[in-house]
């Protein structure tokens, strides 16, 4: 069952003109159709489902620097930097909360790991810290086994993802952005070799500029254009709980277990490290793109045959303006989340602290996450099509890094400088091949 997210009803008129279409209403594209408005420009999201739908809506909720690569961190930095300040930006309740965010270690080994990554941080000059074993319970209250350390960051913090994009959306419209949903774009026009504007299934707008913030759908959209997008989809599975009264107000994650409180008292619970990566014909086709991260974090996937092969192996891969599109066909990815993950961190959860143990399930839900092949994100202009810009590839970290991706994003249209060095995000970094 998909999370339930705060509604956003969409405009009822298409403009016919504009100077930027925003492709998909997740985190990442309204926060760029937010920071477009705010610097006065004309600016219409169009988003096949509803606002939220699907990643931006079935995410953890951190917004944490800790623990990121390196060149996400001065990125993450101004993503948080937003997010204290998302309740008054937005004039609404997204859920930011500084709670602070801690990494258990079960394991000498996983606290050198910590140590490296903070020796890889210093330059950033974070709150992150290494904790000794007697410090943890302060921090961290109530575990049933001894850690062998922890990593805390006191200024990371979480977010409510059914609440926070709805509200950003509507913030956007307020400060003159047109928000259209069930309205899925089919294709970019262009003149001259440039953005000139785009079809949707309602009919054409003109523009200068397209972002295309697809999360999942990012790589077929690319794909129909001609632009091959090193994308593929991992399966996250998450539950939420009912209320539970005494249980840590810090968002935590081990080994094995990961918990977030959330405004109504419950908690968000997954089991870390392990993903469901199914095989599908994307898989082959990007095979040797992916084989580097696939040895990396082979402990941490679980890779799987099943529908989702032949789904896409039937999924037209390209299409005229004028045809009906995949993304016409399937308004919301919706995939059952894997329950033997689902029990597993439950009953990791409940066995490293007791206070979980009487939880109550309330929803369960699944999410695809899109991933590049080095896990950073594409956050760039596409030098081939001169007013097409790309926002996606998040690898999972797309919430807490939304905000000031889309504030980088507007400033990259409107041509000003951005807050942070965006060469570590550009799409040429991977070598271009054709699409057939």
């Amino acid at each position: 069952m998909a999370p339930r997210v705060d509604p956003v009803t969409s405009d009822e008129s298409l403009p016919r003109r504009t100077s930027v279409v925003v492709i998909g209403g997740g985190i990442i594209g309204v926060s760029t159709a937010l920071f477009l408005a705010e610097k006065g420009i004309p600016v219409v999201l169009c988003e096949k489902g509803h606002i939220a739908g699907e990643q931006s809506s079935r995410n953890w909720g951190w917004t944490r620097v800790m623990g990121r690569d390196p060149r996400e961190i001065p990125l993450s930095l101004e993503s948080l930097r937003l997010w204290r300040r998302m309740n008054e930006i937005t004039g609404a309740e997204t859920g930011f909360r500084q709670c602070g965010i801690v990494y258990t270690c079960d394991t000498q080994r996983e606290v050198a790991a910590y140590e490296a990554w903070l020796e890889q941080a210093r330059e950033f000059q974070l709150d992150s810290r290494l904790l000794a074993p007697d410090e943890i319970e302060a921090i961290l209250p109530g575990a049933a086994r001894k850690f062998a350390g922890a990593l805390h960051t006191p200024s990371d913090g979480r977010a409510e993802p059914t609440k926070a994009a709805p509200a950003i959306a509507l913030a956007a419209r307020a400060k003159g952005a047109t928000i259209l949903t069930g309205c899925a774009v089919r294709g970019i026009e262009t003149k001259a070799g440039a953005v000139s504007g785009v079809v949707t299934e309602r009919g054409a707008i003109a523009c200068d500029s397209v972002v295309l913030a697809g999360g999942a759908w990012s790589r077929l959209f690319c794909g129909n254009l001609g632009i091959d997008l090193p994308s593929l989809k991992i399966l996250g599975s998450v539950m939420r709980t009912e209320p539970i009264a005494g249980a840590p107000d810090i968002s935590a994650g081990g080994a094995d277990y990961s918990f977030r409180k959330r405004l109504d008292g419950g908690y968000t619970v997954v089991r870390r490290n392990a993903s469901v990566a199914e095989i599908v014909p994307d898989s082959f086709r990007l095979f040797s793109d992916f084989m580097p991260a696939l040895v990396r974090q082979w402990s941490e996937l679980r890779l799987r045959v099943g529908g989702r092969f032949l789904t896409e192996w039937n999924t037209p891969r390209h299409w005229a303006m004028d045809q009906r599109t995949p993304f016409e066909q399937v308004r919301v990815l919706d995939p059952a989340p894997n329950a033997r993950l689902i029990a597993q961190g439950r009953d990791n959860l409940a066995r490293t602290f007791p206070v979980f143990a009487g939880m109550k399930i309330a929803e369960t839900w699944g999410g695809l996450i899109d991933v590049t092949p080095d896990g950073v994100p594409v956050i760039s202009a596409v030098e081939s099509v001169p007013g097409f810009f790309l926002a996606t590839g998040f690898s999972g970290h797309g919430f807490g890094i939304g905000p000031g991706a889309g504030r980088m994003m507007a400033d990259m249209v409107a041509g000003d400088p951005t807050a942070v060095d965006a060469t570590p995000y550009r799409f040429d970094r991977f070598a271009p091949r054709s699409v057939h």
